[in-house]
């Protein structure tokens, strides 16, 4: 199967902004005086939207408080850290092949909407994407939403779609919206929780994608041509 529409996470996938991440979450949490997560927990909530982050990371925070630390995180986020947020080796190649193929491109992501155009705008790669959707305009993974929402503006049928991301909160998304998912191993979850939700492989770098694809779509047309002979269609 041709998979017209491949959507990507951002964090973690696309690029490698891990670090700038915690360090923002950290400085959020010092600044209200509240016990800092460790590096470990803090990374464990990348790809989730900030409000649902948030609760995880503190346990019984009201909205009020959460709210607070979302406000902090993002001041840092925006324009406060200077920690390198770079885009993963071959992501740039990879979009420009896929987009030369004609595939339909979207991004699904737990940041909000002015978190991810400034990466947009950090990175330019705005113009590969035919739509996008964060946490903060729908609901957050692994509710299968903003999936639901991209396939009807982009006119495409679960079997038609691809969800590509590094943590179980994509799988756990495109699995809830019947739609096939492959697993990056270079991002916040480690390959044995990627594999557990059921994703078709995992690759160990954005440029396995093309060939992944190429081998797919040989295996397809391989299988097809085995059917129509099968039924005497062939000659």
């Amino acid at each position: 199967m041709t998979f017209e529409l491949i959507v990507f996470d951002w964090d973690g996938t696309l690029m490698d902004s891990e670090a700038r991440i915690v360090s923002c979450i950290h400085k959020a949490f010092a600044e209200l005086n509240l016990p800092v997560p460790s590096r470990e927990a803090a990374r464990d909530i990348i790809g989730l939207g900030l409000d649902e982050a948030m609760a995880r990371l503190m346990p019984g925070a009201g909205p009020g408080l959460r709210a607070e630390l979302i406000t902090h995180y993002r001041r840092h986020f925006l324009g406060g850290d200077a920690t390198p947020s770079v885009l993963f080796p071959g992501v740039r190649e990879t979009l420009d092949w896929l987009a030369g193929r004609g595939h339909r491109l979207a991004v699904a992501t737990g940041k909000s909407r002015p978190g991810l155009d400034k990466s947009m705008r950090e990175t330019g790669l705005g113009s590969y994407f035919h739509a996008t959707r964060c946490a903060d305009e729908t609901f957050s993974k692994p509710n299968p939403q903003m999936l639901l929402e991209l396939m009807e503006e982009l006119g495409a049928s679960p079997e038609e779609t691809l969800m590509i991301g590094d943590t179980e909160y994509d799988l756990l998304m495109a699995r809830n919206a019947r739609v096939e998912s492959l697993a990056v191993s270079y991002g916040v979850h480690p390959p044995e929780r990627l594999m557990a939700h059921g994703p078709l492989a995992c690759l160990d770098a954005l440029s396995e994608l093309r060939p992944w694809l190429e081998r797919r779509a040989g295996e397809s047309s391989t299988t097809g041509m085995g059917s129509l002979r099968g039924m005497g269609a062939v000659g």
